[in-house]
This record gives structure tokens, sequence and C-alpha cells, in this order.
């Protein structure tokens, strides 16, 4: 389904490209952390819990569910505040998306309704929700009307993000240029980071 070459584990990056609510957790867990990481955390909790799926996570207590995220390996830096907002983001999804990620854009809801409708999962921000965007349109072929604009500069040939992350090549040339970015003071977007 989709093309993402990313955690260095071929079962990781593989329910990555099947399963959207497992790429929705692991784009949330993008922060402050490296990529393979972020992205490895959704197959770690199938590998714990035997699932990664929403409804079911939401109907865990979440000091439970928590304890899943923050046992060694943790998913996370923070794997109990990424555990909480990974708990939260299920129940969203479980409440008012049937319970999967995909749910989204099933409807062929222009990128504008999209991004919105990100935005308004605990832990999407406008930044990751323009990335996501990005994501689905890049590695996925999930290009709702509009998603170059929705997803700003992410939307370009740049090798900034997760979502230019296709192959061993690929995933290289986004560290080179998040590296050379940082030695230039500049952010994802070319903003310079300091004043």
């Amino acid at each position: 389904m989709g093309s993402l070459h990313i955690t260095g584990d071929p079962d990781a990056d593989a329910l990555l490209n099947e399963n959207f609510d497992a790429l929705v957790v692991g784009m949330l867990l993008d922060q402050q952390v490296p990529l393979e990481w972020a992205f490895k955390g959704p197959h770690t909790l199938r590998e714990r819990l035997g699932h990664v799926d929403p409804t079911t996570i939401a109907a865990l207590d979440e000091d439970e569910f928590v304890a899943v995220c923050c046992a060694k390996p943790a998913i996370h830096r923070f794997p109990a505040v990424m555990g909480r907002r990974i708990h939260s983001l299920c129940g969203v999804l479980a409440d008012e998306w049937g319970g999967h990620a995909a749910s989204l854009w099933a409807d062929g809801c222009d990128a504008a309704i999209l991004s919105k409708r990100l935005r308004s999962l605990p832990g999407f921000g406008p930044e990751k929700t323009q990335i996501f965007i990005a994501l689905l349109a890049k590695r996925f072929d999930v290009r709702p009307e509009g998603w170059e604009s929705a997803a700003g500069v992410f939307s370009d040939a740049e090798p900034r993000t997760i979502a230019d992350c296709a192959d061993e090549a690929s995933l290289a040339a986004v560290r080179e240029w998040k590296a050379a970015q940082r030695a230039a003071g500049k952010d994802k977007q070319g903003r310079p980071t300091s004043a």
C-alpha cells in the first residue's frame, strides 16, 4: 500500500505501509526523537498488545496503557506523556472516526478539510499536519484536492521529512538535509531557528 522506508526493521515498515492507524501513531510520536525511533513505536505496541487498534487501545485503562508504553525499551524519550497522548488520540479516532484513521480522508474531502480534521487530533499541530498530508500524498498516493497547498513546503522535492523516505538513499538524504539545515541555523521549512 505505502512506500515508506524508515525504521530499519522490515516488519515495522510493513506495518506502517499497511496500517494507517499505525502510521498516525508513528506521526504522533515523531517529536524530539529520531525518525526511526518514533515510527518503530507502533510496531513495538503491536508486539506488546497484539494490535494497534484505536478502539481497543481507547478502551484500555490509561495508566495500564501508559505502563505498556514505558516498558523497556520505551516507545519514546517521554513515554508516559506520549502514552497518554496516544491513548487520547485513539479515543478521538474511536469516538469520532469509527476507530479508523483512514476515515479522516476516506470520504474524499479536500485537503483543507483534512487539515482541519488532523488539527483536531491530539498532538497534531500545524507543521505535523502539513508533514502528514505530504506523507499521505508522497508515500501512499492519498492526494486530496489542494494537498500541495495544505502541505506547504513539505510538498516540494526537497528531502525534508518522513514524507521523503522511500528507501535507504532517500532516508540518508533527509538526514543530510536536516544536518545542513541545523548547521545553517534553519528549521525544516527553511526559516531561521533563532532571531
